[in-house]
C-alpha cells in the first residue's frame, strides 16, 4: 500500500490524498459503507461501485469467521471472489464486537474467548489467529485486535487495557511479517490507538503506535458514547503525534457533522454503519439537514427526497412515496433510503476533498455544520 498526500489545508489539518492498494485507489477523505458480514445491507455491489462510487467497503471480521465461516471464504478465493467486489476492502479485526459481547466473554493476556451469539459455540480470538483469519479472508487493509473499553471507563481500566493492545500489537505484527497473503495481492496491517477519554493515554498510545512504523494507523475507542468534543479532543491530540505521510482512520465515526469535523482535525478514513442503519429506520440525511421520513407532514410531498443536489439525480422517487414505503415495511423503502444516504456520505467527503484542494474547505465546513444540525 501507497499514501500519497494531495493537498493540506492551510486554516486547519484537513488533507487531501490518496490510498494506492493492489485493488484499486482510494482517494481521501474518505467514506467506507459497512458491510458486516460481506454484503452492505440492502445495496448492490454494483450500486455502490456505480451509483454512489465508493472506494472501499468494510466487512467484518468476527461475524465472517462465524458465517459462512473461513473454509468457504478460502474456498471462494477470498472476500472479493465471494462477493463480487472487485475494489478494496478493509476488515476490523473483531475487537469491537467482542467489546460488545460483554456478558459472554473473557480477557485474558493470551486473547478472548468468547460464545457465537449465533449458537452460544465458544470461540477464541488472539493476536496470532486474527491475523490469520484476515490473511483468509483476503482483505486489503486489515486491523491489529484491539480491546476497545467501554465508556465511561476508569483511568486504571483504561490504561491497563491500553498497555494490553500494544502487547497484543507487538504479536499481531509479528505474526503478520511471518505470514503471506494467500490470494496473489498485498495486504497492509493497521494499528489502533486506544486510551479512552484521558489526553496522557491517547498520547502515549499514539507515540507507541506510531513507532511501529505500519503503512496506515489507527484510532479506536471513540464513537462509544463519549461526548462529541471529548472524540474531537482525543482526534486532535493524536494527529499531532501520527506521521504526516500515513493515513489516519477514524473508526466507527459517525455523523456527517463528526465526519467533517475529524476531516478538519487530519482524519483521512471513516466508516459507520449510521447511514444504512438510520436509513432502514426511516432517517435521512440532506444537505439541508435530517430529515425523519415517518412523519405525517411528508405524507402528500411530491418534491424529490433532496432537491439540494444534482447528485442525486438517479433517486427520482419522492418524499411521500418513500414514506409509504417505510411505513408499509416494505423492503424497497429500505432499499431506496440506504441508497440516499450512502449517496450523501460519499458526496460530503467527495465535495470536502474538492473544498481542502481549492483551498476553502473550513468557511464550507462550517456552513454545511449549521446546516445538517437542522431538523427538516
Amino acid at each position: 500500500m501507497k499514501f500519497n498526500l494531495t493537498k493540506t489545508d492551510s486554516r486547519s489539518k484537513a488533507r487531501a490524498g490518496e490510498v494506492i492498494t493492489d485493488h484499486g485507489t482510494i482517494q481521501t477523505p474518505i467514506f467506507m459503507p459497512v458491510g458486516t458480514a460481506g454484503t452492505v445491507k440492502g445495496v448492490h455491489q454494483r450500486e455502490l461501485a456505480d451509483d454512489i462510487k465508493a472506494d472501499i467497503i468494510l466487512g467484518n471480521t468476527y461475524h465472517l469467521y462465524l458465517r459462512p465461516g473461513l473454509e468457504t471464504i478460502q474456498q471462494a478465493g477470498g472476500l472479493h471472489k465471494f462477493n463480487g467486489w472487485e475494489k478494496p476492502i478493509l476488515t476490523d479485526s473483531g475487537g469491537y464486537q467482542v467489546y460488545s459481547l460483554s456478558g459472554v466473554r473473557k480477557i485474558k493476556e493470551e486473547g478472548v474467548t468468547f460464545k457465537s451469539h449465533i449458537d452460544g459455540s465458544k470461540h477464541l480470538f488472539t493476536p496470532e489467529n486474527v491475523m490469520d483469519i484476515q490473511r483468509i479472508i483476503g482483505a486489503d487493509i486489515i486491523m491489529a485486535f484491539d480491546e476497545c473499553t467501554p465508556y465511561p471507563c476508569d483511568y486504571r481500566y483504561a490504561k491497563k487495557s491500553m498497555e494490553m493492545t500494544h502487547r497484543w500489537l507487538k504479536r499481531c505484527c509479528q505474526q503478520f511479517d511471518q505470514t503471506e497473503p494467500l490470494y496473489g495481492y498485498q495486504q497492509t496491517l493497521f494499528p489502533i490507538i486506544q486510551g479512552s477519554t484521558y489526553k496522557d493515554l491517547r498520547k502515549q498510545s499514539a507515540e507507541v503506535i506510531a513507532s511501529f512504523e505500519r503503512e496506515g494507523n489507527a484510532i479506536g475507542g471513540l464513537s462509544v458514547g463519549e461526548p462529541a468534543e471529548d472524540m474531537y479532543e482525543m482526534t486532535d491530540i493524536v494527529t499531532e503525534i501520527l506521521p504526516q505521510d500515513k493515513p489516519r482512520y477514524l473508526m466507527g465515526v459517525g455523523t456527517p457533522i463528526n465526519i467533517l469535523e475529524c476531516i478538519a482535525l487530519g482524519i483521512d478514513m471513516f466508516d459507520c454503519v449510521m447511514p444504512t442503519r438510520n436509513a432502514r429506520n426511516g432517517m435521512l440525511f440532506t444537505a439541508e439537514g435530517f430529515i425523519n421520513i415517518k412523519n405525517e407532514k411528508w405524507k402528500n410531498d411530491f418534491s424529490p427526497i433532496d432537491a439540494s443536489s444534482d447528485m442525486y439525480a438517479d433517486l427520482t422517487y419522492s418524499k411521500a412515496y418513500l414514506r409509504h414505503l417505510i411505513i408499509s415495511k416494505e423492503l424497497l423503502g429500505a432499499q431506496i433510503a440506504s441508497l440516499h444516504n450512502l449517496h450523501f456520505y460519499l458526496w460530503l467527503v467527495k465535495e470536502a476533498r474538492i473544498k481542502i484542494i481549492e483551498g476553502s474547505f473550513m468557511p464550507w465546513k462550517e456552513q454545511m455544520v449549521k446546516q445538517m444540525a437542522a431538523r427538516l
